[in-house]
């Protein structure tokens, strides 16, 4: 059963939202080597709970992000649309980790969905 695998924050200020948590909750945030600022997070080890990232905010009101981990994208994307729901940002890949699409649910919801593929490019 897909479940919740990632959190995203939206920041004005990243570095600035990345000094809060790491005060705050005592969460470990490091800068992702890849192409796209992006800060990951660990909340944790050895407690239920799932990791996420931290990035500039993409436009105005965009709030937190929950990513589902699922086993087809491809597949995934159509059970959204045949659902009622929409493809608001379309598959891409995220090097290194997998493909990655965001939609967003009859109530105007956004969620990421994720295939991982260590092989993406």
């Amino acid at each position: 059963m897909p479940r919740v695998i990632h959190f995203e924050i939206p920041a004005e200020n990243p570095e600035r939202a990345v000094e809060f948590y790491k005060k705050v909750f005592g969460w470990t945030v490091d800068k992702w080597p890849g192409p796209t600022d992006y800060w990951l997070v660990t909340t944790g080890k050895g407690e239920p709970g799932i990791d996420g990232g931290i990035l500039k905010r993409p436009h105005p009101g965009a709030g937190t992000v929950n990513t589902i981990g699922v086993a087809d994208l491809d597949v995934a994307l159509q059970q959204v649309q045949g659902a009622g729901g929409k493809i608001v940002v379309p598959k891409m890949a995220i090097p290194g980790v997998g493909h990655l699409a965001y939609c967003q649910d009859p109530e105007g919801n956004t969620f990421g969905m994720m295939q991982a593929d260590p092989a993406a490019k």
